[in-house]
């Protein structure tokens, strides 16, 4: 695969999570590179650091991250007391970050100032008591499934000032309403609860909220499967209430109590079964409703699509659906009436100056349409193109510019998902992903990937990731500098950070345009240093990394750089120790593309030569780990798995030093497996790696020890890849042209033994294949055409109907051409036909390599021998037909050569 998109943000894996530490600092500025005083720095300017302002030193802290603050705050004494300052830790954000109970204690003496905190998984919910932060407002835990009500008990009982709790959006089964009673009972400061995914909410738990939560103003209750919609009516504190994508709601008597609610002023019933009716009843008699969110409500959609919904306003009531222009009902806020309507567009949170009314109503409308818009986009029902063209993609957007940090990610989010309509297959809507760009989404992404705020930086880097799998977004992303800012952040300290920032180079290095320019940003190195950074079960950025560097590998020049970064032992090492099929497929492709440059570099040497190189690569043919039995049980791996590794060998094979390794660490044997796969993009490589196998006379008996005449035969007569067909063809051929029968005789291959095989059977059925294969591309009234004629016109006939297109893409060295014009002059009919046959497929003009060719066939005076066989008495037509083919298409290379 060579690139990747994602719908969704990481998921509450501990094991994906990387732990805070507690390194070792340098003492003095000289062992950090900081001078002191008087010194210069590298740009030539005196710099007196220790002479900052301490609120200077403090703003510098304050821009970052947790790791780099902990660095400068080891400096000196002035700058430790400095880095613990309260102002820098009033806001905590764990969630790149494994928080256990050690992790939370060592940090809780920085902690005593802490306002706001956000954590990832359930451990980290348990631990985050240790922080000792017993002042906290406010709460926010993503992606905690597993938590119980005793920890959120316990949270609750140690932080009696909460003012906002959020779980979410990973559904919360094993909460019950008693822990909700819980947190009514010991925080009666809160003023905003969400949660999601509660199977119940009874009655007893919103009576409690009610009862001892008197500045409770927003209820969210997304996603659960019972609330007790008579007991929300009875909470008349509340302005905000969502109940987004919830079940079994009572309509009737949710709108009988709830139209009651004094203050309310935004209902959310986004993605529920609502009925007309009831959404009317509502509108008419809320008294001080403002805004009425129903996005993705089936029976409201159903009844608009005969009776117009979208044009009526209940009193100054806004209703926000699919079917009306959210963007300008949400403008319409900021009119003096509802009929007069301002021209606003980019950030509503700017536009409510000092209405402080107005901007609570716009905060939540924005946190609302995230929430919605991301979980539409994640669910993809059918029938929203016409949505997100019209207005989706601009609201998103918009969203983008609030500034409310966690909108900000989730419409980032979202602008990463809803382009995404098939992500096993990495297909990107084009339509979509070209309407995030005609709104200017692109600039604004990179804009919003500089942010200092990590989790931002993740989210955007993530939209451009899978944007940029639309070649006109990736060239727009190029052009706006986009490559540049990916580069820095894969340098992040924040795994998910880099992580979204490895997929974003890996979806823009697909681009030949895009290579050079990652290479010269720092890409390659950024690349290579991060599988050396993270643990090996960090998967996500192994694969992602490994993925971009396969890309990269393509490029003759960017090669180079790879193998300079350290790139070759990166990729060894993944292929060698980790055990997540993903990541060994891309590091098996990354090295296949390092090797398969031949001789334009070094690359393949170099492979060849790191240790367990070769071994790494046929144990991820046949090694029975983590279920990649490909030897044995072909039909049940990854193809992808099977095809990268049998590539990489194919690529390492065509230096005979690798070669005669490869057969020598077990290769043979894999290899004939994989050419039995029901895949033809396997058969293709392991046809191709035991075709370069085969030139050495070892490795060829080898391959009759081993069984593989009968698969190669099967591959050469059935396979339906006409490319699998031609190298089976060839490897037969290497086989059995004389060169291995004295390793046949002795019968020397590895230790000297030789299996029972009948050699001359295996030449028999070699030879009679060959010849099908051949005939299979013959047509005997054009070939008498043919070779009757001396117009090139009938030529051009016959080899129109027998090129392979792929085979252009084969490069031959000067020892296989050799060969080859050898093989003209073999007292075998068969295999002067197939010889010359090979020689048509690499001389085609317009070939990648038919030059080259074309040049060594030249040094290796080919003609004498082209001309013998296209006259010779006893040759088949078809032999005599294609060696006309080739001198002709030799001359046409030497005019142009002379152009």
């Amino acid at each position: 695969m060579s690139r990747r998109v994602r719908r969704r943000g990481s998921q509450s894996k501990d094991k994906d999570k990387v732990i805070i530490s507690s390194p070792v600092y340098p003492e003095t500025a000289e062992e950090y590179d900081i001078c002191r005083p008087g010194g210069e720095i590298a740009g030539g300017h005196d710099v007196e650091w220790t002479r900052l302002p301490d609120d200077t030193v403090v703003q510098l802290f304050s821009c970052l991250s947790y790791r780099d603050r902990a660095c400068l705050s080891s400096t000196c004494r002035t700058w430790r007391l400095l880095g613990s300052s309260p102002c820098l830790w009033n806001s905590l954000d764990l969630r790149a970050h494994r928080c256990d109970a050690d992790t939370a204690t060592a940090l809780a003496s920085r902690c005593a100032s802490l306002r706001r905190l956000r954590f990832r998984g359930s451990e980290s919910a348990a631990a985050i008591i240790n922080l000792h932060a017993r002042d906290l407002r406010e709460i926010a835990g993503d992606y905690c499934r597993d938590i119980t009500d005793a920890t959120l008990s316990v949270i609750a009982a140690r932080h009696e000032a909460l003012e906002s709790l959020q779980i979410g959006p990973d559904p919360c089964e094993k909460i019950s309403s008693d822990a909700i009673r819980h947190v009514a009972m010991c925080c009666s400061r809160l003023r905003r609860l969400r949660l999601s995914g509660i199977r119940e909410i009874d009655g007893l738990a919103i009576g409690a909220l009610a009862r001892h939560c008197s500045r409770l103003e927003e209820i969210a209750f997304l996603d659960c499967g019972n609330i007790d919609e008579t007991a929300l009516g009875k909470v008349e504190c509340l302005k905000f209430l969502s109940v987004a994508g919830s079940r079994n709601l009572k309509w009737a008597s949710a709108v009988t109590y709830w139209s009651k609610l004094p203050n309310l002023v935004g209902l959310d019933v986004s993605r529920t079964d609502i009925p007309p009716s009831a959404l009317f009843r509502i509108l008419s008699s809320s008294k001080n409703l403002k805004v009425l969110c129903a996005l993705n409500c089936l029976a409201l959609e159903e009844e608009a699509n005969h009776n117009p919904l979208g044009s009526s306003h209940a009193k100054g009531k806004i209703l926000l659906t699919l079917f009306t222009d959210i963007s300008k009902r949400i403008t319409s806020l900021f009119s003096s009436s509802v009929g007069k309507e301002t021209e606003i567009s980019g950030n509503w949170s700017s536009q409510g100056n000092n209405d402080k009314s107005l901007n609570e109503i716009i905060s939540w409308v924005e946190w609302i349409l995230s929430q919605s818009l991301l979980r539409i986009a994640e669910m993809n029902p059918v029938g929203m193109d016409d949505f997100w063209l019209r207005q989706g993609a601009s609201l998103l957007l918009s969203l983008v510019k609030s500034s409310q940090e966690d909108v900000q990610e989730r419409a980032a989010a979202g602008l990463a998902t809803f382009v995404v309509i098939d992500d096993e297959n990495a297909t990107v809507d084009p339509s979509r992903a070209e309407a995030v760009m005609k709104n200017g989404g692109i600039p604004l992404l990179l804009e919003l990937a500089r942010s200092c705020r990590e989790g931002v930086q993740s989210e955007a880097a993530k939209a451009i990731a899978n944007l940029s799998v639309n070649a006109k977004v990736a060239k727009a992303v190029a052009d706006e500098g986009g490559i540049s800012i990916l580069a820095v952040l894969a340098r992040s300290t924040n795994r998910l950070v880099a992580e979204e920032a490895a997929g974003g180079l890996w979806n823009l290095s697909v681009g030949e345009e895009h290579k050079t320019a990652i290479a010269e940003a720092g890409g390659v190195k950024a690349l290579v240093d991060l599988i050396f950074k993270w643990p090996t079960g960090i998967d996500g950025v192994l694969e992602r990394a490994a993925g971009a560097l396969a890309n990269l590998a393509a490029d003759d020049q960017c090669s180079m750089e790879v193998a300079m970064a350290g790139g070759v032992h990166a990729l060894v090492m993944l292929a060698r120790s980790c055990r997540v099929e993903g990541v060994q497929e891309q590091a098996a492709r990354a090295l296949a593309n390092l090797a398969a440059h031949g001789d334009s570099n070094s690359n393949n040497a170099a492979v060849g030569q790191e240790a367990g190189a070769l071994d790494a690569l046929v144990q991820l043919t046949c090694s029975p780990n983590e279920g990649v039995t490909l030897a044995n049980a072909c039909g049940n791996a990854s193809h992808g798995l099977q095809e990268r590794a049998a590539g990489a060998l194919w690529g390492l094979s065509v230096s005979e030093a690798n070669s005669v390794a490869i057969g020598r660490e077990g290769g043979v044997a894999p290899l004939i497996a994989l050419a039995r796969s029901e895949a033809e993009d396997v058969h293709e490589t392991a046809a191709g790696a035991l075709w370069n196998l085969a030139f050495y006379p070892g490795n060829a008996l080898r391959i009759i020890e081993e069984g593989g005449v009968p698969a190669l035969v099967h591959l050469c007569s059935s396979s339906g890849s006409k490319m699998a067909r031609f190298m089976a063809a060839l490897a037969l051929a290497y086989m059995f042209d004389g060169r291995m029968d004295e390793f046949a005789l002795i019968g020397s291959s590895s230790e000297g033994t030789s299996k029972s095989v009948s050699f001359e059977g295996a030449r028999k059925m070699a030879l009679k294949h060959i010849e099908a294969f051949v005939l299979s591309f013959s047509d005997h009234q054009l070939f008498s055409m043919a070779a009757a004629s001396s117009a090139t016109t009938a030529l051009a006939q016959v080899l129109e109907v027998t090129r392979i297109q792929e085979a252009g893409h084969l490069r031959c060295s000067g020892a296989e051409i050799g060969r080859f014009v050898a093989m003209l002059r073999n007292s075998s009919s068969i295999l002067r036909a197939c010889a010359a046959f090979a020689l048509v497929q690499f001389t085609i003009p317009g070939g990648r390599h038919a030059m080259h060719h074309a040049s060594l066939l030249q040094k290796a005076g080919v003609t004498r021998a082209l001309r013998g066989a296209a006259a010779s008495a006893s040759a088949p037509i078809e032999a005599k037909v294609f060696a006309r083919i080739v001198l002709r298409n030799l001359e046409h290379h030497q005019l142009e050569a002379s152009v």
